[in-house]
This record gives structure tokens, sequence and C-alpha cells, in this order.
């Protein structure tokens, strides 16, 4: 049975992983290093881990299987899942692939160096219902995918 686990510091969807864990029954590891609350449920696992740099990152790592499906922002960390073997899902629901992280990495490190030489600044667009909407579907779809594979 695949599992789910997410990058939950920033993420902005930890409601509808959590819906949708619960409709298909399988447990959901949102790791933090700085710790909330979560709805309680026995499929749902607020996993705290320490402040020292990428320490959710590798805890993800260590613990995800191939097949599992991870939920983050990091693009340096979806590129480690992806080669563990796992589906990858930004916030927005757009999936990370073997054959986009390599621009998506390059972009990262653009959008840095613009940023360091003040060509770029403030944060991107809010998150809006659509986007919620539109990683519901991404989730449900992969959650399916890995439940054929699985």
């Amino acid at each position: 049975m695949p599992q789910i686990y997410v990058d939950a510091d920033a993420c902005p969807v930890k409601d509808e992983i959590r819906r949708v864990a619960e409709r298909h029954q399988i447990v959901a590891h949102l790791v933090s290093n700085r710790g909330f609350r979560t709805a309680e449920h026995p499929l749902i696992r607020n996993v705290l881990v320490g402040d020292k740099f990428d320490e959710a990152d590798n805890w993800i790592v260590e613990h995800l299987a191939a097949g599992d499906i991870v939920i983050t922002g990091d693009i340096q960390l979806a590129d480690r899942c992806l080669k563990a073997g796992a589906q990858v899902l930004g916030h927005g629901g757009r999936p990370f692939t073997i054959n986009s992280i390599g621009t998506a990495l390059a972009m990262r490190e653009l959008s840095s160096q613009l940023r360091d030489m003040g060509e770029i600044k403030g944060g991107g667009p809010a998150f809006s219902q659509k986007d919620r909407t539109q990683f519901l579907n991404a989730l449900e779809k992969a959650v399916q995918q890995a439940m054929r594979a699985g």
C-alpha cells in the first residue's frame, strides 16, 4: 500500500491531503521541524524532526519507498524523491517528473540569482481555491495510479 509523505512546514494543502488519505485509507506522514496540530486520525502521522538543515527532507527520503507519493514545494527534495522512485507533486498539483526536474532545478537556480541581484522582488501569486482544486485532482490521480501499481 503506498504512503504519502508531506514536507509540511510550508504546505498549504494539509487538509486536502488528510481528506484523500482518509478516503483511500492511506497513511500520510506530515513531516515538520516546527510541529503543528493535525486532526486526530490514526492514518495521519505528525512527524516532528529536529531543526538541522534539511532534516525533514532527509527523514522523508530515508523512509519513503518506490511508489509512495511525496508532496513538496522544494525542488531539490523533489529531485531526491524522484530518484528514489516516488511520485512527487507540488502544492499546486503540478507533478515533478524525471523529464521535468532538470528544468525545474535550473529555473530555481536562475530565480535565486535574479533575487540576489534584486531583479526579482516578492513572492509569487497567492494560493487560490483553483490551486487547491488542481492539487486535489492531481493527488487523487497519483493515489489511484500508486494503488494500481502496488
